[in-house]
């Protein structure tokens, strides 16, 4: 899991727009590499943060779901966005959850008090604020970046690493074993509890 955020000002996000900066969904690969060199040039401060597949694991098994380790993480990249500073800053989220409130709540429970904060969740919030489309480009980049490390360490391309590609599910169902002990699979995601039950069941038919 990638996810970022980037603090600006008026005049950055107003050049950040003549830039193109958007959701990253909406840009080409190299478009959105060229962006992300930009906002790290140009940002007051951004901070991206990578959860690996053991601590989704860890937390999962604590009883945490995908929405409320995302609300952590989020809360830890405004925390280290806004320490030490005396402005008011507005911080909008792209919230994954169908109930933005409760999912407000729980990520204002980990937010270090500010009494010039104020912060605002919002579902499409990438596609409707330059400074949340810059953050998913940044944390598009690192993900992207992170992926193509795993590739190059393990001498096998998986895809995209999406439950969506064909590819990362191929990968999965024929090396599952082989790198199981490497770090690359969330054993709490569905569709590897799903691929692995399959085996078992075909191993208990053949037996």
């Amino acid at each position: 899991m990638a996810l970022a955020g980037c603090l600006i000002n008026p005049e950055i996000e107003t050049e950040f727009k003549k830039l193109g900066v958007k959701d990253s969904k909406m840009l080409t690969p190299l478009k959105r590499e060229f962006l992300a060199k930009k906002i790290r040039e140009k940002a007051i401060s951004y901070h991206v943060c990578l959860v690996h597949p053991f601590e989704i694991d860890g937390r999962t098994k604590q009883g945490l779901n995908l929405n409320k380790i995302e609300a952590i993480k989020s809360a830890e990249i405004i925390n280290n966005l806004t320490k030490g500073q005396k402005r008011k800053i507005k911080v909008v989220i792209d919230c994954p959850s169908p109930n933005r409130e409760s999912w407000r709540a729980y990520v204002l429970q980990h937010i270090i008090k500010n009494k010039n904060l104020t912060v605002a969740c919002e579902h499409k919030a990438d596609r409707n604020h330059i400074a949340v489309g810059a953050a998913s480009i940044l944390a598009k980049s690192a993900r992207e970046k992170g992926v193509a490390k795993i590739k190059k360490k393990i001498g096998k391309d998986f895809g995209s690493g999406y439950t969506s590609d064909p590819r990362t599910i191929e990968f999965m169902k024929k090396y599952s074993k082989e790198h199981k002990k490497d770090g690359i699979f969330r054993e709490t995601w569905a569709t590897w509890k799903n691929n692995q039950k399959q085996k078992e069941q075909k191993k208990l038919g053949e037996f």
